[in-house]
């Protein structure tokens, strides 16, 4: 603190940034793709776009999914079904398969689309993970066990949030620094560039940092519920999170009783709204039970009520989030916000742009530092010296993530169209072309981050993307001339195959921006010796402050 209490900040601000920043941007752009994980499962699913799907009644698509149930899973303890809804029409089911016997592991979860009508799986859909995938990337990582992951993402999470308000504190003209853009200024330029969008954004970026560490409060803070139950953690959560009337198997034989008259009952209950979810437990034993899930409501709160009956007699046995304690509308409110739940489409494509504002942020104050390193090692590199290890090293993790980011995600949704429907293991190939696409592009930047490196990279990136809509016409029914010019939709489709072109355009942008000779800097006044910053954001300031 010896510099001062702003240039101690800016020091903070640099390396609680700079030090996770790699893993933050995949945080950041995994979890700005999932608010549209429906969507993108949609596209990554092309045999079901021409499906004729009717709009049917909640009672009838649940009733079809029971029958189809009953046929193909017959004797699994645990049911899950997905009414159909504005962004989904289709009813999806899904159970768990246990392991065989001496095998570990928790099984395999089969998941299935069908017509909510008839019941019957929607064509030979492929099978993927689709935009799921993306969401669980957010905050499980992938290949790690999951508790490891969201240890990792909360840490990462912890630094975001420090460097966002030591950013706060350091940048005394924060708001006439969003209207200020220098271009073809170097340091300058990135500088401005990080400003703008820190601070066109900053509530977000606030807010989806503060209410991600809320997601996973019970993991990152357990002393409070410790404390209150005597260590007892699986009180807290049987408090928390009430079993809805499970029962273990009496093991007798029993027919389910139809479920449509218990929809009717939750509906009266609830004086109305639609049904979300249907939970059938122990289907065809006495002791079956059902949950009834109701729909997310245009409010903040992300807690739902729900309702539980007997699967034998079809008596209503609880309910559940009629009138949520304080404390669990406060985190539901705070999950709500952090999902986007309760947006609607416009909201949502907002809450869309502030995820890729904040991805941007991530990624120009990583360059913003090694651009600045770049420019104190001039002199060494005039007399044939070499730079320092540490910067190598952030400018080939920048290439990497930053430019092997979009190769990456584009490799994924590639290797959706490309590989054989029948291969054994279909959504762990997709995603493994993910992380090879990913992690050779990190090696290239390892081995060279130069001008031409980035060139190479961004415009494979660019062209992966842009030849998206293009790969539709040789793999599909579903492309841009037949859903936009000929208007048959879905329109979901056509909203990402015009977000791949707009994405791969910005990154050939970017190539021909980079292709540009360098203009040359205007020189930086010195600021007076007692005014000098330890860090480059606060030099930057002194001198803007001295022109």
């Amino acid at each position: 603190m010896k510099e001062g209490f702003r240039q101690s900040m800016a020091w903070l601000h640099t390396w609680s940034g700079l030090l996770v920043c790699w893993v933050l941007l995949l945080m950041f752009t995994a979890g700005t793709s999932s608010y549209y994980r429906d969507e993108i499962s949609l596209w990554m699913k092309p045999e079901m776009h021409e499906a004729s799907i009717k709009p049917v009644a909640s009672e009838v698509a649940i009733q079809s999914a029971i029958g189809m149930l009953e046929k193909n899973a017959a004797g699994i303890n645990r049911w899950f079904i997905s009414a159909p809804n504005e962004r989904s029409p289709s009813v999806s089911v899904g159970w768990s398969v246990p392991p065989a016997p001496g095998e570990k592991g928790r099984g395999k979860f089969v998941r299935h689309e069908l017509n909510p009508s008839t019941g019957e799986v929607l064509g030979e859909a492929r099978d993927t993970r689709g935009g799921e995938f993306l969401y669980r990337l957010h905050f499980d990582l992938h290949y790690m066990p999951a508790q490891w992951a969201r240890w990792i993402a909360g840490f990462c999470a912890m630094f975001m949030l420090a460097a966002i308000i030591s950013g706060v504190i350091t940048h005394k003209r924060i708001f006439k620094d969003f209207f200020t853009f220098r271009p073809k200024k170097g340091q300058r330029s990135w500088l401005d560039a990080h400003n703008a969008l820190a601070v066109l954004a900053l509530p977000y970026h606030l807010m989806i940092t503060y209410t991600g560490l809320v997601t996973l409060m019970f993991m990152y803070m357990p002393s409070g519920a410790q404390v209150a139950y005597s260590g007892d953690q699986k009180a807290f959560f049987a408090e928390v999170f009430p079993n809805r009337g499970e029962r273990p198997a009496a093991g007798t034989a029993a027919p389910l009783a139809p479920v449509a008259p218990m929809i009717a009952q939750a509906k009266k209950h609830w004086g109305g709204g639609e049904i979300d979810r249907v939970t059938i437990n122990n289907a065809g034993d006495a002791n079956a039970t059902v949950s009834i899930t109701r729909q997310q409501e245009q409010k903040l709160s992300n807690s739902r009520q729900s309702v539980q009956f007997d699967g034998v007699t079809g008596a209503m046995t609880s309910f559940e989030g009629d009138a949520p304690s304080a404390a669990v509308e406060s985190r539901g409110v705070l999950m709500g916000l952090h999902l986007a739940s309760f947006a609607d489409p416009l909201l949502r494509f907002l809450f869309f742009l502030c995820g890729l504002a904040g991805s941007a942020m991530v990624a120009t104050g990583a360059l913003l530092w090694a651009v600045k390193k770049r420019q104190e090692y001039a002199k060494v590199l005039a007399k044939g010296g070499r730079v320092g290890f540490g910067l190598r090293l952030v400018e080939g993790l920048n290439l990497g993530a930053i430019g092997g980011l979009p190769i990456a995600y584009a490799a994924y949704f590639w290797a959706n169209r490309l590989l054989p429907l029948g291969i054994d293991k279909r959504p762990e190939a997709e995603i493994s072309w993910f992380f090879i696409a990913w992690g050779a592009t990190a090696l290239v930047g390892l081995v060279t981050a130069s001008r031409r490196t980035w060139q190479v990279v961004l415009s494979i990136g660019g062209l992966m993307f842009m030849a998206l809509p293009v790969l539709n016409v040789f793999t599909t029914h579903s492309h841009l001339g037949v859903t936009l010019l000929q208007g048959k939709g879905p329109w979901p489709v056509v909203g990402f195959d015009l977000f791949a072109l707009v994405f791969g355009f910005c990154l050939l942008y970017a190539v021909r921006h980079l292709q540009k000779k360098k203009t040359a800097m205007k020189p930086v006044a010195k600021a007076r010796p007692q005014q000098t910053a330890p860090n480059e954001v606060t030099e930057e300031l002194v001198a803007r402050e001295a022109t």
